[in-house]
């Protein structure tokens, strides 16, 4: 019974963390994203700004679907901001654009984190899909192996997750440089441009505790399961 209430109170607390995590992203967006900055320029523009002003004239600025969707390839050296990002002339769009500019920023200089994190995508792919029919196999079928296994994809997966935080607070801590030297924000939206970002960050913090939780749950399945053998 005891193990049952620790494997419940695993999930809620998951689950509590992720959804705050995700709120206060949400809240901090929609209160910033009806914040227009005081000098009128858009994501685009402020992406832009910060870009030439790093000598990466050749990466490219483009709008994608969906909210919350920024990014930068590395791969095609793009920028890519959610249509709401690149268009409006916010404290968040600003914020959030300067974000990604800081990953083009980290890719020029070659940073270190980045460049581990872009080398092990392939298997922490791998190990997303195998880890997750280990795990479901090794439970409904008391495959202790590949139960085994399957903690190791997710603990691969940890790894990937904690490599990905100091990125983006390197990012980030980039983004606000930028925004500071190039004036995108003043004063005072600068103080609600930095809590946008790290608000942002927080959602990668919670990912990590997800993750451990989600070891630490898996761990007791399998010790039962080897107790009750």
């Amino acid at each position: 019974m005891n193990n049952i209430i620790l494997d419940y109170t695993l999930i809620i607390i998951s689950a509590v963390i992720s959804l705050a995590a995700q709120a206060y992203i949400s809240h901090n967006y929609k209160k910033y994203s009806e914040k227009y900055c005081e000098n009128g320029v858009s994501g685009e523009e402020a992406a832009r700004r910060i870009l030439n002003h790093n000598e990466l004239q050749s990466v490219e600025v483009r709008p994608v679907a969906g909210q919350l969707t920024d990014n930068y390839n590395p791969k095609n050296k793009t920028v890519n901001l959610s249509e709401g990002v690149f268009a409006e002339k916010s404290i968040a769009s600003i914020s959030v654009a300067a974000h990604e500019c800081g990953h083009a920023i980290q890719d020029k200089n070659g940073y270190l984190f980045l460049r581990i994190r872009k080398a092990i995508v392939p298997l922490v792919n791998f190990a997303s899909y195998a880890g997750y029919i280990a795990i479901m196999a090794g439970i409904f079928l008391s495959m202790l192996n590949l139960l085994e296994f399957g903690i190791l994809m997710e603990v691969i997966i940890l790894v990937f997750q904690l490599i990905t935080l100091p990125v983006e607070f390197n990012a980030s801590n980039r983004a606000l440089k930028q925004i500071k030297e190039l004036g995108l924000l003043n004063e005072s939206e600068y103080k609600g441009g930095r809590k946008m970002l790290i608000s942002a960050a927080l959602t990668y913090v919670a990912s990590v505790a997800t993750a451990i939780l989600q070891i630490l749950r898996l761990l007791l399945i399998l010790s039962n399961r080897r107790r009750d053998d």
